[in-house]
């Protein structure tokens, strides 16, 4: 399985941040490894979808949902991911992600905050956006 990761980045000391965490996730969703996507998130963290706000107060939460969910990823072998950091201060970055999947599953646009913790960058609020199409 391969991964693609288009960074575009407009602060240059952030770019191996946003290189190494958000590849480490792609490869975690490839593999499909619940624990190590489960990793990447702080908790607490939150997760807005549309209609419902979710609170992750412990990270088994976000190993079961994800574990849940591999199902509707089946045939995917590849992702390209299309990160821009759309803003960046000592302790967050925001970044708008556009997830490109190849073998079956739909594309999927999610804005990230990442928060800077002992352990180093994690996803502390996702909230999907619409996909632009264009």
């Amino acid at each position: 399985m391969s991964a693609g990761l288009a960074i575009l980045v407009g602060m240059d000391e952030n770019k191996e941040v946003h290189t190494q965490f958000f590849d480490a996730y792609t490869r975690a969703l490839l593999d499909r490894d619940a624990t190590a996507i489960a990793d990447h998130y702080a908790v607490p963290a939150l997760i807005e979808f549309p209609g419902q706000r979710i609170l992750v107060t412990d990270a088994g939460q976000t190993e079961q949902f994800f574990a849940q969910a591999f199902g509707q990823y089946e045939g995917v072998t590849e992702i390209d991911a299309d990160v821009a950091v759309v803003a960046s201060i000592g302790h967050s970055i925001w970044a708008d992600v556009t997830w490109r999947y190849r073998g079956g599953a739909p594309d999927e646009r999610n804005m990230y905050q990442l928060v800077q913790i002992d352990d180093g960058w994690k996803i502390a609020v996702l909230t999907p956006l619409t996909l632009d199409e264009g």
